[in-house]
């Protein structure tokens, strides 16, 4: 195997979804019926119906998915399967003197579309004002049991389960000696396991997010903050943003974690209760302080909600998390730090994680002193003002010119 992927030869595998099956979307969409939402303007129990009406309207009949595949298929994208396993990924392959491979890992309710901005930059810096140096061969995978890499025949994938598959995608499949990890939300869980578990196959690793192995594993698996209450000392933005995160972020883990296939069928079966439920989470979790409308046409939602529900791959993609329980990470090795190749950050402040951060100089320091930093080898932290939990769909350029720092120093 070498770094400049000498790996198998591979058909180009192209998205065009069967009109029955969007002629069956449109149908369902159509005919569905609206919950009753009195006194829910500001939205206090969730996504409203006068939210959610107009954009379930326009998906039946405005929004042109026949465009979307049209522009999705400008990038090469291919299909393989590996260990039993379906595997979708789009390559972009880079344009200088010795680009590096890197693999790109999105997290939940995401897709491979959200890493969409960032691809083309990083393979071909030139050609969007950088140095042809900075170059990387691109592969942006769909995690297994998300959006084309389906149906997921497996019951037991999990994060740390990915990165097996996605290390013989880049080694076997792909034929990179060395390679590049980066990924955000539960990609960043991939992309640490494949630092910790193939450490000697890394140049190097860049997160989005600061997760590491073995979350989730404990007694109170499905409560974010493990039972701890807001402590009597804390000042009042502290109280603040401790109420906002456990507000953002507790019924997604609690349900997904206690109820993944009883709510599976609800959403198998409605593409707008799914709609609603994928909703909820992109508006919450997108940057508290910007314009979700703005940063999130109804267009970019409704492409992400499709590649859900065209391909069932909501119940395959929620399992994910309570498959960190039932499937428990076990450590590879005892080295310090367990995720032993050189990293690169990029946090964004308009996530309410972690809560009392305002500033840059503050989420840094949060970083440099909480209870993840030892786990890592970091070599370049930086925080950007704009963006919240999608970082390379809300803010790609922070992430472009993190990635190309990191690695600059690398090279």
């Amino acid at each position: 195997m070498s770094d400049n992927g000498t790996g198998r030869a591979l058909e180009r595998f192209s998205i065009d979804v069967p009109q029955e099956a969007l002629d069956e979307l449109r149908a369902r969409l159509k005919a569905t019926r609206f919950a009753a939402d009195p006194g829910n303007e500001e939205e206090y129990y969730g996504v409203s119906t006068a939210y959610l009406k107009p954009l379930v309207e326009y998906w039946a009949d405005g929004f042109d998915w026949r465009a979307v595949e049209r522009a999705l298929n400008t990038f090469t994208h291919h299909r393989v399967e590996i260990d039993g396993t379906p595997v979708h990924f789009l390559r972009e392959p880079g344009k200088g003197p010795a680009p590096i491979p890197i693999i790109l890992s999105h997290g939940w309710p995401w897709t491979f579309h959200d890493w969409s901005k960032v691809v083309r930059p990083l393979a071909d810096p030139a050609a969007f004002g950088g140095d042809p140096a900075d170059a990387f061969d691109v592969i942006v995978p769909s995690l297994p049991g998300f959006g084309f890499s389906t149906p997921q025949t497996k019951p037991d994938m999990n994060y740390w389960k990915i990165a097996d598959i996605f290390h013989i995608l880049m080694t076997d499949v792909l034929g990179y000696g060395k390679y590049a990890a980066g990924g955000a939300d539960y990609g960043a869980l991939v992309t640490s396991q494949l630092g910790h578990k193939y450490g000697p196959h890394i140049h190097g690793l860049h997160f989005g997010t600061d997760m590491i192995p073995g979350i989730f594993q404990h007694d109170r698996f499905w409560d974010l903050t493990g039972g701890n209450t807001i402590p009597a000392d804390a000042s009042p933005r502290l109280r603040e943003d401790l109420l906002l995160f456990d507000k953002t972020y507790a019924s997604h883990v609690a349900v997904h974690m206690l109820d993944a296939q009883t709510l599976t069928h609800g959403l198998n079966d409605s593409p707008a209760g799914m709609l609603a439920w994928l909703l909820q989470r992109w508006k919450k979790w997108s940057d508290r302080f910007g314009d979700f409308e703005e940063v999130f046409p109804r267009d970019h939602i409704l492409t992400n909600a499709t590649i859900y529900w065209v391909n069932q791959a909501i119940g395959s993609s929620i399992r994910s998390y309570r498959n960190t329980v039932r499937y428990p990470w076990k450590p590879e090795h005892d080295r310090q730090p367990q995720i032993e190749p050189p990293a690169g950050f990029t946090f964004l402040l308009g996530d309410v994680y972690p809560p009392g951060v305002r500033t840059a100089e503050e989420r840094i320091a949060a970083f440099e002193h909480g209870p993840t930093r030892g786990w890592f080898n970091p070599i370049h932290v930086n925080a950007h003002q704009k963006g919240g939990h999608f970082g390379p769909w809300e803010n790609p350029e922070a992430f472009i010119g993190d990635i190309r720092a990191t690695f600059r120093k690398l090279r």
